[in-house]
């Protein structure tokens, strides 16, 4: 449940002071040459309805043509500079309001990188590109509906109702009486369009993520026949929008009739009222005239003007989703403060790590092993036992509940995330390849990489052969997550990426866990290339991956329970060698193996 100062906090005056603080006053040069516009405009409109007096006069009671013909000359001239002023800010407001979208899309953005990520672990990646795009947007729309209701609305109002007043003080002020009433009843609807704008911005989250998981596992919907099942979710989902901005609909019109009978109301007193001073009292018909024409112009913008705070409110829904991801303390900061971390040798331990994602729920418990300057090290044992997790927390995606993590004797938590990362080359078992092209996804590894480093990247990792066989070469589009390639060649792309990056630690997180026997080879004979003097810790399920592995950890229920050499595992006959005969169809083979190495 929000807190009452959240609720202070994002309420509609708070939140519209920030936007005018934050991002309104940076750009007031542009929005005070657009409210000069826009003040030009109003006066253009409000002064033919005061000239309209003299027309009807001069017409009709002096005769006078060529007084008519000046007044059109003049009326013409004004129309024009309107058009120009209309124009002219319509464009500086757009301008603005760009310049103001791109920055709250950045700063979103430049947040969540800023972000853990466990900050991600229970949301949907369509939640935030709807904040990016409707909060952004939302920003905008709310300072141009201030600065246009203010500047345009506002003003042109003030100029009709001058007008007005000019004509008949008296009949002004009688008409004015309807104001309160249709403020009352606006002000009501307020609350109720906050909560369905807000169910509005919920269910087109919801649509993006069901078109989104669809599409992504597009191989998965049509290899189980889940598309009518995908398509009743959809369906509930659009319903369920289509719903809330029907409610919308029915209760941000209401004003509309409400203005109408109050405006109807308001002209008919001025019509009865105007008829009676000019046949009983004299007035001209000209003062008649030009006051209905200044109300007759003046209820459109005065329309808007009720209704900017229903528009707000509603926009401001979407800012505040905008916000609360803004506002949100950073999980993962920058820490430009703390040292560098200065590699050596790149020598690794831990020493009596434990860790837990949720209380009371440990998965490493007092974890300590070493991973040897330029040797290989693999982490072996059954599923979540806690083997990914440790390579988690070697790049402190997440933080150790208690011990420590040093490189050459330093504590990984005392230096600097980014310079830790960068002396570190990751490949997982689910490869992520970036839109774009095989070369742009290599080159990723380091920056401003130059070609003969690509290509010798893609040669160490056996990809350069099949990269030309394709017929765009280097420049062939992976597709959307890599979806072009097979599962072989993806991977060793991601090893390219790693080898360019020429980084003194390797992490490979079951690399060739998902491929067949031949890109398996293929991509084995990469890892020999990319780990070769290099600090690497190895995570594998095939344990005839790791057999050459200068150092083996059995890991089970977070905590080593054997090390050493493949062969002297296997003499031993403990966890290993049960893991060792369960992955051997061949009993009898292993068996021979086994015994082999306990003869030697």
């Amino acid at each position: 449940m929000p807190s009452a100062d959240a609720d202070e906090r994002y309420s509609t005056y708070a939140m519209v002071r920030r936007l005018l603080l934050e991002q309104g006053l940076a750009r007031w040069p542009q929005y005070a040459i657009a409210f000069t516009l826009m003040a030009v405009a109003a006066g253009c409109t409000a002064l033919p309805a005061y000239l309209i007096s003299d027309f009807v006069n001069e017409a009709y009671l002096d005769r006078r043509f060529e007084t008519i013909v000046w007044l059109g000359a003049v009326t013409m001239i004004i129309f024009l500079v309107k058009g120009i002023t209309d124009y002219s800010h319509q464009v500086i407001l757009a301008r603005i309001g760009n310049s103001i979208i791109a920055e709250n899309q950045r700063k979103l953005f430049d947040k969540l990188l800023s972000e853990r990520i466990s900050f991600y672990a229970d949301r949907h990646s369509s939640e935030f590109a709807a904040r990016l795009s409707m909060g952004a947007n939302a920003a905008n729309q709310v300072l141009n509906q201030l600065v246009t209701a203010l500047g345009r609305d506002f003003f042109t109002v003030v100029g009709l109702v001058t007008v007005m007043a000019v004509q008949d003080p008296k009949l002004t002020l009688i008409i004015f009486v309807v104001v309160p009433p249709a403020m009352l009843l606006l002000r009501n609807m307020i609350r109720r369009i906050r909560a369905i704008t807000k169910a509005q911005f919920t269910g087109g989250t919801r649509i993006l993520e069901t078109m989104q998981e669809t599409i992504q596992g597009i191989s998965v919907v049509k290899a189980f026949t889940l598309e009518d099942q995908m398509h009743k979710r959809f369906d509930a989902n659009v319903r369920a929008v289509e719903y809330e901005s029907n409610k919308f609909a029915r209760v941000a019109t209401r004003s509309s009739p409400i203005m109408e009978a109050l405006g109807g109301i308001a002209v008919s007193i001025g019509l009865v009222y105007g008829g009676y001073r000019t046949i009983v009292l004299g007035g001209t018909p000209g003062e008649l005239v030009s006051f209905i024409t200044a109300f007759l112009l003046a209820t459109q913008p005065a329309k808007r003007l009720a209704r900017l705070n229903i528009e707000l409110n509603s926009q401001l829904v979407n800012v505040r989703q905008l916000f609360d991801v803004i506002d949100s303390p950073e999980t993962e900061p920058r820490e430009d403060e703390k040292p560098a971390l200065k590699v050596d040798r790149a020598n690794i331990e831990f020493s009596n790590v434990a860790f837990a994602y949720r209380p009371d729920e440990p998965v490493l418990r007092g974890l300590t092993l070493t991973a040897e300057a330029g040797k290989v090290t693999a982490l072996v044992g059954p599923s979540g036992g806690g083997k990914s997790t440790t390579l988690n927390l070697l790049l402190r995606f997440y933080e150790v509940g208690s011990g420590t993590i040093t490189i050459d004797g330093q504590n990984i938590a005392d230096v600097s995330r980014r310079s830790l990362r960068s002396a570190i080359a990751y490949v997982g078992q689910n490869v992520f390849l970036f839109r774009g092209t095989i070369r742009d996804n290599i080159a990723f590894g380091k920056e401003n990489a130059t070609d003969e480093e690509i290509v010798a990247a893609a040669k160490a990792a056996y990809a350069h052969d099949f990269i030309l066989s394709f017929p765009k070469g280097y420049d062939t589009p992976v597709g959307e997550h890599g979806l072009q390639l097979s599962g072989g060649q993806r991977q060793r792309i991601a090893i390219a990426r790693a080898l360019i990056r020429n980084a003194s630690i390797i992490l490979l997180d079951e690399a060739t866990a998902a491929l067949d026997s031949e890109s398996e080879r293929q991509v084995q004979d990469a890892i020999t290339h990319l780990t070769e003097g290099r600090t690497s810790i190895v995570i594998a399920h095939r344990l005839h991956t790791v057999t050459h592995a200068d150092c083996i950890y059995v890991i089970e229920n977070g905590a080593v329970v054997e090390a050493g050499e493949h062969y002297d595992l296997l003499r031993r006959g403990g966890r290993y060698t049960s893991f060792y005969r369960l992955q051997f169809k061949n009993q009898e083979l292993a068996d021979q193996v086994i015994a082999m190495s306990s003869a030697g």
